[in-house]
């Protein structure tokens, strides 16, 4: 068993995998951060010094009762909310990740991309009809083709 699994994990595939996850945290703190201390401001500051940290419906009242200035203080009372903000960061996270994402298979796809294959058809220069390469007379026309 132990054998299997030095097998597995040294296999190019679970290497490549580990890599993967190592370097989508590290994205991930990276677009948390863009989202957070970049866009969202940017956002807020478009729409009217909006903070979508702090955008929150109370559902049900703290102790005390509100109104309360932030989210943490809405918390900290303990009263129920429904944290619209944090929604709003969360889907703008997500289409920058999945657009990064898209650029880099992109990338990839064109890096990786073969070369398109030999033609095995040319076009006969006395009738145009499409002929094999191999061929010296053009079937349609009966050309002698070099």
């Amino acid at each position: 068993m132990f054998k299997e699994f030095k097998e597995f994990a040294i296999k190019g595939n679970a290497m490549d995998l580990a890599v993967g996850i190592v370097i989508g945290a590290a994205f991930t703190a990276i677009v948390n951060s863009l989202v957070k201390d970049i866009m969202m401001p940017l956002v807020g500051a478009l729409l009217g010094s909006v903070d979508f940290v702090n955008r929150f419906v109370v559902m049900r009242e703290g102790l005390p009762a509100g109104p309360y200035a932030t989210l943490e203080a809405a918390t900290n009372a303990g009263a129920v909310t429904l944290n619209y903000g944090a929604f709003v960061n969360a889907v703008v996270t997500f289409v920058i990740v999945a657009f990064a994402l898209f650029l880099i298979v992109k990338a990839m796809n064109r890096l990786r991309r073969e070369p398109p294959p030999e033609p095995n058809t040319k076009e006969c220069p006395f009738c145009t009809t499409e002929i094999a390469c191999a061929a010296t007379r053009c079937p349609a026309c009966t050309s002698e083709v070099g």
